[in-house]
């Protein structure tokens, strides 16, 4: 097992967030990035639920759909899942996990399918996102 290169590297903001229940309490939050995926320009639409557990830490779930910037039209989706925690009193959430993706696509994402990969993602308190994805390969 070993970790490749930096893959994709985005930057985004929230676009929605709400409670889908106060017993967890369970937090869904959506967000839209544009980054890049081996120097191709995407865009990103992902939504992802958190819930608290013990000691502080978070569980959450993400799905998502990455589309090239272009003409081109290529999609592939995600799913991943991670634990994250909240830090500072602003609110900045930081999740560590792994992303799996998969696509038809035979062009620019095409080395997509069926990847693994680990990633550091973080939003801070006005909603503004960052992440990275590095190949597990």
């Amino acid at each position: 097992m070993a970790l490749g290169e930096i893959i994709y590297e985005h930057t985004g903001k929230m676009i929605s967030q709400r409670v889908l229940d106060v017993e967890g309490p369970k937090i869904e939050t959506s967000f839209r990035a544009t980054g890049k995926f081996k120097g191709t320009d995407i865009i990103e639409t992902t939504t992802y639920w958190s819930v608290p557990r013990p000691g502080g830490a978070l569980y959450g779930e993400a799905q998502g759909v990455v589309t090239t910037n272009d003409d081109s039209g290529e999609m592939a989706t995600l799913t991943a899942q991670g634990i994250g925690r909240i830090t500072g009193p602003e609110g900045k959430v930081s999740f560590r996990g792994s992303t799996y993706f998969r696509t038809s696509s035979t062009g620019k994402l095409a080395s997509l399918n069926n990847m693994v990969g680990v990633f550091e993602y973080e939003m801070d308190g006005s909603g503004n996102s960052r992440a990275k994805i590095w190949e597990w390969k």
